[in-house]
Parts: C-alpha cells; structure tokens; sequence
C-alpha cells in the first residue's frame, strides 16, 4: 500500500498516511469547497488500510477549526475506526490540540463521547 500525502493549503488540511510507520495524521483547517471530493481518497484509502493495518498505528487529528460538511466526514472516519476497534484491530488515536482553542478541545471531547470505543486521547501540544 502507499502513502497516502496531500500537502495543506488554506482550506484543506495535511494529510500524511504513512502506512510503512503506521502514522496516520490529518493536520490543519479543514473548510474545502467540496468535502466530499477532497475527502474521497482519503475514506477510500483508510477502508483499504484498515484491512490490515500495521501494528501499533497511531491516527492523529490536529484540526484548530472544520466547517459542518468536514464534520460528517470526521464521523465517517472514525466510524471506519469504530468499525476496525470492533474487528479486534489495536491503534491508537490522538486528538491535538492548542491549550488556547476551547472550541477544538471540545471537539475532541465531543468525539470522545460519540466514540467511547475509541479511547481517543486528547494531548495539549503546548502545554
């Protein structure tokens, strides 16, 4: 499988999937004109990935600020994250965030509620 890399730009975030190092990392503002088509091969590249992902995979979101159509996707990516947890797969996910932005702290606490199965971990990366 290969990497997985669209470079951040003001609208859309990074996306790194680094399936070699098992480091899936989705880093930046997420408001694209069309979320479903900047989004497609990122869902389509995950669904593959999570079919036998690498041991010890770690998924990061870093995402100060998304508009309502990012936040669908986010649940559909963290459903096919639900969906690998309860087929058994072992991953972490990671949510980061600046101690200054409640709004993304919330978020992330937000997922947390909807996900329980997820156990995602909320790291301040300034503190």
């Amino acid at each position: 499988m290969s990497r997985l890399y669209k470079e951040a730009t003001k609208y859309t975030p990074l996306i790194d999937f680094d399936p070699d190092a098992g480091k899936l990392s989705i880093k930046g503002k997420s408001y694209p004109e069309n979320c479903n088509e900047f989004y497609k091969d990122v869902i389509d590249w995950l669904e593959d990935y999570f079919d036998t992902p690498k041991e010890g995979t770690v998924v990061t979101f870093d995402i100060p600020y998304y508009n309502s159509s990012t936040s669908k996707t986010l649940f559909d990516i963290l459903d096919i994250l639900s969906d690998a947890k309860e087929n058994g797969t072992a991953f972490t996910v990671v949510w980061q965030y600046d101690k200054d932005n409640e709004s993304a702290e919330e978020m992330g606490e937000e997922f947390q509620e909807d996900f329980e199965e997820l156990d995602i971990q909320l790291k301040s990366y300034n503190e």
